[in-house]
């Protein structure tokens, strides 16, 4: 049995897929088992490859309901407390970065600024079990009765500081209805009112709003079949790149050279000016978030929607 600890969000288990799909094809006849949050079982099971599912809603104490697994893999962070949370199985070989604090010292050193589906994939290289990294598409669900050919417009975002402006949202939604795209709000039930709050103030009609209506398998099925995303939101900007939705991506706290899409796919862009300046407030969006404007943001959909037209390179069909 394999166990892969990552109790973490939409963005976290999309970044990781490469990293599941590289154990799974390492392991083939092993049992994989995925510690998660229960609430992202939609998601798992269009990544494929995972067996079985335990529930972990983040960091804590992990009662191991089965035998002591062959080989525990930390893709959730750098320790302590998640080697610690790992070690709870009685596993026969741990794989995971070094931390002198949770005295583990066999794995690769840590590296602050990488980018999250390298991260991984390293550390799997470490332990001379090869990733590709380009491996992140998932299974295209069926759009069920979902609208499909929308462009979606996703404000909401957990940390206030990544979420752009609600009117200038409403701005760029504007504008795309008047070019002839159907576009939609999508986010979370707590963040329906702001949802209302842009569809209203971009003319949409309230059923536009989709947010609190479509559990995380109808989003990705939205994602899917969208012919647009545009959010702050790293989470459904990742399931944009996993379908290869045409996107744009507002990005403030962390640069996209850690969490954004791929560099070499044109058709998913992400809009970044620069770190936070000294004395910058936490409870307010992130200044490289405010320093995006509409036009620019305009601009970038031109560019998505023109490079997905194009033929797309060897390697890259269907990502």
């Amino acid at each position: 049995m394999i166990v892969v600890l990552r109790a973490l969000g939409v963005g976290d288990l999309a970044t990781g897929v490469p990293a599941l799909r590289a154990l799974r094809a390492a392991y083939p006849g092993r049992e994989l088992v995925l510690v998660a949050p229960r609430w992202l079982t939609p998601l798992v099971d269009l990544v494929g490859g995972v067996d079985r599912l335990v529930d972990a809603p983040g960091l804590g104490h992990l009662a191991w309901p089965g035998p002591a697994p062959q080989i525990a893999v930390n893709l959730h962070g750098r320790g302590p407390q998640s080697h610690r949370m790992l070690a709870d199985t009685q596993p026969r070989r741990l794989l995971a970065f070094a931390n002198a604090d949770a005295s583990f010292t066999d794995g690769p050193p840590w590296t602050p600024d990488e980018h999250e589906v390298d991260r991984w994939c390293r550390l799997l290289s470490w332990y001379d079990i090869p990733a590709d990294r380009t491996n992140l598409t998932l299974r295209r669900p069926e759009p069920a009765g979902l609208p499909t050919g929308v462009s979606i417009v996703h404000p909401g975002a957990k940390a206030t500081e990544r979420r752009w402006p609600p009117a200038r949202f409403a701005a760029v939604a504007r504008d795309l209805t008047a070019r002839g795209h159907q576009v939609v709000v999508t986010g979370s039930r707590g963040e329906r009112e702001l949802c209302l709050r842009v569809a209203e103030l971009s003319g949409l009609p309230t059923a536009a709003a989709l947010a609190g209506r479509t559990d995380l398998g109808e989003l990705a099925a939205l994602v899917a079949h969208a012919r647009l995303v545009l959010s702050g939101d790293t989470g459904i900007g990742h399931l944009a790149t996993a379908y290869g939705t045409p996107s744009v991506l507002l990005f403030g706290p962390v640069p996209p050279q850690q969490w954004g899409p791929p560099p070499d796919r044109p058709w998913h862009q992400a809009l970044w000016a620069g770190p936070r300046p000294r004395g910058a407030a936490d409870d307010a969006p992130h200044p490289a978030l405010v320093a995006v404007q509409v036009p620019q943001v305009l601009d970038a959909v031109e560019r998505v929607e023109r490079a997905r037209r194009a033929p797309l390179p060897a390697g890259n069909v269907g990502s």
